[in-house]
């Protein structure tokens, strides 16, 4: 299927990102379902943060899989919801020195693999998750 954004930014490639999405979804062998990306401000991110993970603070991404619990049988073919803060987003491609579209898609990778089920908890999984950004993010890069 594919990957719904909701939101946009300016100095985004939203065509891009969408591009990218349908590509990292056929990496992950889950090309025939849809995952939701929601682009958000600092301040709604951190409100998602504070409700769902008891933080109050804005972080860079934020993951919501339909793949566990009571709810995973009534998911039909979506996956779950990705939110990335572009705000949080713009100052981490500045600090290393990427472009906003680079960091997002990074982003994206690392919330797509949460909705799948990957974890970064332990040492193990968390090198796990790891080698499959990098393998993921080698099917994107431009």
């Amino acid at each position: 299927m594919s990957l719904v954004v909701v939101g946009s930014a300016p100095r985004l490639d939203v065509g891009r990102l969408r591009r990218c999405g349908a590509l990292l979804l056929r990496g992950l062998g889950r090309e025939r379902e849809e995952l939701t990306l929601s682009l958000v401000d600092d301040a709604a991110i951190r409100e998602l943060n504070r409700d769902y993970r008891g933080k109050r603070l804005a972080t860079d991404v934020l993951s919501f899989s339909l793949l566990e619990g009571d709810h995973g049988k009534h998911r039909g073919g979506l996956l779950g919801d990705v939110v990335i803060s572009v705000e949080t987003a713009a100052r981490q491609a500045r600090e290393r020195h990427r472009s906003l579209d680079e960091t997002v898609i990074r982003l994206l990778i690392h919330g797509m693999l949460h909705v799948v089920g990957h974890d970064h908890e332990q040492l193990e999984e968390a090198r796990a998750m790891r080698s499959e950004e990098r393998r993921l993010w080698r099917i994107v890069r431009p």
